[in-house]
């Protein structure tokens, strides 16, 4: 043989070694620590002939000699170092789940049999596959550090020998087995609280018992109190807590008084929803005779009655909001304080803690004013009943009101000529029977009356955090509770522009007009097709607004400090921005930030459950309705795109369901992540966020609270 044919040999032998030893440590190196035998590498790696089988055997040999592999009783295992990164897991579908590491870091693609014990929510360690999934690293759980919870809700369903629990949560997807001695009592069908008792291991099922039996599933409720279990929300307060509040004297002395600005012979009035309970702000209204209007925002002396540290004062700290489910509040005070002593109930003397301005007539303010009043409301008004005196202009308080009202759209127009964003997305409630079944939904509207209460209540935050703020001029600032929003992602924005190009839209995305630019476009798009989906994706590429002792601003308002300082009977920061700012108004020094920081950040954290509960309740009425409404086509709204299926919202009713990809039968789809689209690979016919389609309702789960669409079949003509 000649010396070039046996070099082109030779190279070609290590080229074949080459592709076989990087096909063997694909193999290992993806299941860092399992033992791989001969038989079983000759099988994954499919290899039957003679010489391929003789080089593995060479391969192995030389890879344990170079410490690449190591051998235990003719096991091979890779010894590739891994770095183990820690993240929370996102199960989104029963095939796979993401990593989310955070820190701007890509998140990795773990597929089911990968993810070991862990479920949605846990914090896990990883370690990262040389493969990837599209643009996502690939991976493997290798422990679970902390778990996200061990109670869930579901409905159970009992055998002879044994019971399993089906959880609602949909990012659940096994179900739990559960012995017949941990059955507490349960019965085919209804919905439980379980705890787990044992986590998934290999192929078994988790364990759990059920600790507590709501009601049977599909009545109002155990559905309810389902969700009130699913996002940990408290059922009642303890006794201790009720009887504290119980103590509590009503009586207003007459020092407490002189205390105060008495705003008693003032003209003072409330306007709140029609079944509203608790009244925590209200506004005092005069003309004044230097011809200025002197205007009062009177919110309720909650800290007045809850003391630091008291036991009311660390429950309400707990609970940081009260919840708004579609048929009932869960308060984040006792009633003896929401609905009595803190109320500004009418002809009642009450206590107050009040930003007073006095404005002229271009809504200017000329002096303002911080401190505790004293104030006997006039009138109770519902916005209905304000909106009808503003339309009529006549009726009591008009004058008053309607001097507001024109003050309150200027201070709104005023707002907006400084960049403020206007989202006016829409709301649902529920008309309801007495078992709480949905009789039809009713699309919130916004008027004067709301505008003008709003109006008000932003401008006495923003006061509020100005003058907090201002107070040490050039010095460390006091430390202060702030309500912040920070500025969008540009490259979110850059996307958005892009998307809404699609429907004939232009944005200017530098960062100085982007709110004049996203205002613009909410003016063009509305009573388009097109409105709803933009303004839902608008609201995506936005920061989410928090608590913070950072005075970084608030985007969406264009305040350049903010506070929430109006509704102490419903939100925690409410009560630790009056503590504090009645603190400066006394001279105090700084307190301390570190603490403050903490409380922020669970208030933020608590703020989150509530609407993720007031969500789920939502879409639990939603899907109750629809599971009853009648079998027909409905005009739809694409309004989400995923890899495994489109969000519809259905016009008529503004519920959402989805068409999943199983359905789409008649092509193949794919994701089309950054167009918001999915296209048939076939056909090429594409479907996109804010499509109007056709839809028929499929199916409806109301445990899983979810609306299944397919597309209505098209209707033919007899020509």
């Amino acid at each position: 043989m000649s010396k070039s044919k046996k070099k082109s040999k030779d190279k070609k032998s290590g080229n074949k070694r080459g592709v076989l030893e990087a096909a063997l440590l694909a193999v290992v190196d993806n299941n860092v620590g399992k033992p791989y035998s001969f038989k079983h590498l000759l099988k994954k790696l499919s290899l039957k002939k003679k010489d391929d089988i003789k080089a593995l055997g060479q391969i192995l040999d030389d890879l344990v000699e170079n410490g690449r592999l190591q051998e235990d009783n003719g096991a091979f295992i890779s010894n590739r170092k891994q770095e183990t990164l820690t993240g929370i897991l996102d199960h989104v579908s029963s095939r796979f789940g993401y990593v989310k590491l955070g820190n701007d870091q890509t998140d990795v693609y773990i597929k089911e049999k990968d993810l070991g014990s862990a479920v949605d929510g846990d914090t896990v360690t990883i370690v990262v596959y040389p493969t990837r999934h599209g643009e996502h690293p690939e991976g493997k759980v290798t422990s679970v550090v902390k778990r996200n919870r061990t109670k869930f809700v579901g409905k159970v369903e009992l055998s002879k020998s044994f019971a399993f629990v089906v959880p609602d949560y949909r990012k659940m997807h096994t179900d739990f087995f559960v012995y017949p001695e941990n059955i507490n009592g349960a019965k085919s069908g209804d919905k439980v609280i379980i705890e787990v008792t044992s986590w998934a291991e290999n192929d078994r099922k988790p364990e759990a018992k059920i600790v507590e039996v709501l009601g049977k599933a599909g009545e109002n409720e155990a559905e309810i109190h389902s969700i009130m279990a699913e996002f940990d929300l408290p059922f009642k307060f303890s006794e201790k807590v009720e009887s504290e509040s119980k103590k509590i004297d009503e009586d207003i002395t007459k020092e407490e008084i002189k205390k105060r600005w008495d705003f008693r012979e003032i003209t003072t009035f409330t306007i709140d929803p029609e079944d509203a309970k608790d009244f925590d702000d209200a506004l005092s209204f005069r003309k004044l005779d230097n011809g200025l209007y002197e205007i009062g925002v009177h919110i309720a002396d909650v800290t007045h009655y809850v003391t630091p540290n008291s036991i009311l004062d660390q429950e309400a700290y707990d609970r940081a909001t009260s919840v708004y489910l579609v048929d009932r509040t869960i308060p984040m005070l006792p009633e003896r304080l929401s609905n009595e002593l803190c109320s500004l109930r009418p002809h009642e003397d009450k206590l107050t803690f009040a930003a007073v301005f006095e404005m002229d007539d271009k809504a200017h303010i000329k002096k303002e004013w911080f401190g505790r009043t004293i104030i006997h409301s006039d009138k109770r008004f519902s916005y209905e009943g304000a909106q009808e005196v503003l339309e009529k202009g006549k009726g009591e308080l008009s004058e008053e009101l309607t001097i507001l009202n024109t003050l309150a759209k200027k201070l709104r127009k005023e707002r907006f000529s400084k960049g403020a964003v206007n989202f006016e997305t829409t709301e649902v409630k529920f008309k309801l029977d007495e078992n709480g079944k949905p009789l039809e939904v009713i699309p919130k509207v916004r008027k004067d009356a709301h505008k003008l209460i709003e109006e008000f209540m932003l401008l006495a935050n923003k006061q509020v955090a100005t003058y907090v703020y201002n107070l040490k001029k050039g010095k460390e600032k006091n430390t202060f509770v702030y309500r912040i929003h920070d500025f969008p992602d540009p490259e979110k924005v850059k996307d958005f522009s892009v998307f809404a190009r699609q429907f004939g839209h232009k944005m200017n995305v530098d960062e100085t007009n982007i709110s004049s630019s996203l205002n613009k476009l909410m003016t063009e798009i509305e009573g388009k097709p097109e409105q709803n989906v933009l303004e839902q994706l608008a609201i995506r590429t936005m920061a989410k607004a928090k608590y913070s002792t950072d005075a970084k601003g608030h985007f969406g308002l264009a305040f350049g400090h903010y506070s929430h300082f109006t509704s102490p009977i419903r939100r925690y920061p409410d009560m630790m921005v009056h503590r504090l700012l009645q603190h400066y108004l006394d001279d105090g020094k700084a307190v301390n930030k570190t603490e403050y920081e903490a409380k922020s950040v669970h208030s933020s954290e608590r703020e989150k459950r509530a609407a993720d509960a007031e969500r789920a309740s939502i879409k639990y009425k939603q899907v109750e309705f629809m599971s009853t409404a009648e079998k027909r086509p409905y005009e739809g709204l694409i309004s989400g795109v995923t890899e495994w299926g489109i969000y519809v919202e259905i016009v008529e009713t503004k519920c959402e369901g989805m068409i999943r990809m199983a359905d789409m039968t008649d092509d193949f789809y794919e994701f089309d992540e950054k167009n918001y689209r999915i296209t048939g690979r076939k056909t090429r016919k594409s479907y996109t966020l804010g499509d109007r389609i056709q839809v028929m309702v499929k199916r409806t789960d109301i445990d899983k609270r979810l609306i299944d669409l397919i597309f209505a079949p098209k209707l033919t003509t007899e020509e």
